[in-house]
């Protein structure tokens, strides 16, 4: 089936909710991860909210006559994006979030998102001078397998190449088999491995479209 019904178009304001509900409805290595988390915004917090806000020019969503299906969020420059992260966006939401404190063994996953947004650190492969790019992608099953994360990826592509960047990374975790050959397919490698996540890079190259 053909995903030439979804339109691909920049973020706005009025997609807040939708993306922070597609995080939550992928959170689950691509899966459904509402009954996981109590807060369901958790994970936006964490994986969508400072993209739309700290680099929006950089955020395309993908949607049909239903509404937003679909996103994908990149970071220009990770170290630097990292820095706005904890400056700007992080210091509301610690006014108004708990830290779970004690340790890891009896936290809630919503426990684990909190602790890290008191408690951040910059999460990157050792390689980030060639791939200082990062992003995050999510599509609704019914926005799966139609060519719709190669269009997404490709919008992405081009608006990094138009700004320099040389390369870019992203996350994935060990046991997702699928979303791993589907980067592959669109030119990412293996850069390194941490304890139940796999780094990815693709090399991009400026001035032209991508491969």
């Amino acid at each position: 089936m053909s995903g030439s019904h979804f339109r691909l178009r920049p973020y706005r304001e009025d997609d807040f909710e939708a993306v922070y509900r597609i995080c939550l409805l992928t959170g689950d290595s691509g899966n459904d991860a509402t009954d996981l988390y109590e807060d369901p915004h958790a994970l936006g917090h964490l994986y969508a909210g400072p993209y739309v806000t700290l680099q929006p020019e950089l955020a395309f969503v993908a949607e049909d006559d239903s509404g937003v299906a679909g996103y994908i969020l990149g970071a220009l420059d990770t170290v630097g994006f990292y820095k706005e992260f904890v400056a700007r966006w992080l210091p509301p939401l610690q006014g108004e979030i708990p830290d779970p404190g004690g340790g890891a063994t009896p936290w809630t996953p919503t426990d684990r998102i909190y602790h890290r947004l008191h408690h951040p650190r910059l999460h990157a492969p050792a390689q980030i001078g060639a791939y200082p790019s990062h992003l995050h992608i999510n599509l609704l099953p019914g926005a799966q397998g139609q060519g719709l994360g190669r269009r997404l990826m490709d919008r992405l592509f081009s608006a990094l190449q138009e700004s320099g960047s040389p390369g870019v990374h992203l996350g994935v975790g060990e046991s997702n088999i699928r979303a791993q050959g589907f980067y592959r397919g669109l030119g990412f490698a293996e850069l390194e491995r941490k304890p139940g996540s796999i780094f990815m890079g693709r090399r991009l190259r400026t001035g032209v479209k991508p491969e």
